[in-house]
């Protein structure tokens, strides 16, 4: 059974990142409008090679979702589903599904905006904003995820991505990992 305070964190990266229009469940729509949103955020264009790069990803993400996710076949993914299949991963957190692991290294690159193989509190929180959180809670989160650090590496970012889905410690530093500070 999935805990009150897990169902809080799962049910952030759902609204905040998923489920983009606001239906209560998540579609292909969903990811094509993230698509847009974070292409807008870059500053690339419809054809310019880190759109389609972002499409592609973000499509292959949403096709392994759906079909590990989507128990009764309609096309979405909705809350109960989505919990369901983080707590099958909390079972299990060495290993991930493919689309799992591609998700990660997408938000870890998407952070990194400098593409320098870290991740700041600037990029950390400028992500953050951009998805309607806000921007002093985002700096606050980055500090407790890096555990006071300036940056955090990609190796660090593995296993905070692991807490985050599949840890009950309220103080573990990968509870911040989306720009929020509490549940």
């Amino acid at each position: 059974m999935v805990s009150d305070f897990r169902k809080k964190k799962l049910l952030h990266v759902f609204t905040a990142f998923f489920d983009t229009n606001g239906s209560g469940s998540i579609d292909k729509k969903d990811f094509e409008l993230a698509i847009e949103k974070i292409s807008t955020l870059r500053g690339w264009k419809a054809g310019d090679t880190k759109y389609k790069e972002t499409q592609e990803t973000l499509l292959k993400i949403w096709d392994g979702l759906q079909s590990r996710a989507d128990a009764d076949n309609d096309g979405q993914v909705s809350f109960d589903e989505w919990v369901t299949m983080w707590d099958d991963f909390a079972k299990n957190p060495g290993s991930p599904l493919e689309w799992q692991n591609l998700y990660a290294k997408f938000i870890f690159q998407l952070e990194d905006a400098s593409n320098d193989g870290s991740i700041d509190s600037e990029e950390f929180s400028s992500v953050y904003v951009s998805f309607g959180l806000n921007k002093a809670e985002s700096v606050e989160a980055f500090k407790k995820m890096s555990k006071g650090k300036s940056n955090v590496s990609w190796d660090e970012f593995q296993g905070l991505w692991k807490e985050y889905f599949a840890s009950e410690d309220k103080n573990a530093a990968g509870n911040f990992i989306f720009g929020k500070t509490s549940f």
